[in-house]
């Protein structure tokens, strides 16, 4: 049984195809990046050399989807990671990235928090429908993914299928 907990282990094998090691089948990096999206960690090697290839691969995902047009980052911010690796922000950089986005994802959680619990609106007919509305636009906004965009939504209809 796999656990959640763990990262979900992805092998390369010298085609360069990778194998999950939980479900014994060969995936695609738009099945990694489903996994993730559903909140998965995953954890891609090398299965010759044993060397750590996930953040090489996390990469490639997000230049696909940026070149497909799901832009989420602007270019200044690009500009600015480029300009990273040969400054001495290289060691501050990834601190502040990881801050900020833990900061996003605490923001989302007192929100969404503030509009169930101590909001007097919460008695308003129609008041849940909304609030179930903002949270699918705030986990569609935290997953990189918005509304219109192919990902996620796409494919959970497609797991509803017979």
């Amino acid at each position: 049984m796999p656990d959640p907990d763990k990262p979900l282990l992805i092998k390369r094998y010298a085609s360069r195809r990778l194998y999950n090691t939980e479900t014994s089948d060969y995936v695609t990096l738009e099945d990694i990046a489903v996994f993730i999206r559903q909140g998965r960690d995953v954890q891609i090697v090398d299965l010759k050399s044993g060397d750590d290839l996930t953040r090489q691969y996390l990469l490639q995902i997000i230049a696909e989807h940026e070149s497909r047009g799901e832009n989420v980052l602007p270019t200044d911010v690009l500009t600015s990671l480029v300009r990273s690796y040969t400054t001495q922000a290289a060691t501050v950089v990834p601190q502040f990235l990881a801050a900020s986005f833990e900061m996003l994802r605490e923001g989302q959680s007192k929100m969404m928090e503030q509009m169930t619990k101590t909001n007097p609106m919460a008695k308003l007919p129609g008041f849940e429908a909304m609030r179930a509305q903002q949270e699918a636009f705030f986990k569609a906004m935290t997953s990189g993914l918005m509304p219109g965009s192919s990902g996620p939504a796409k494919d959970e209809d497609e797991a509803k299928k017979p």
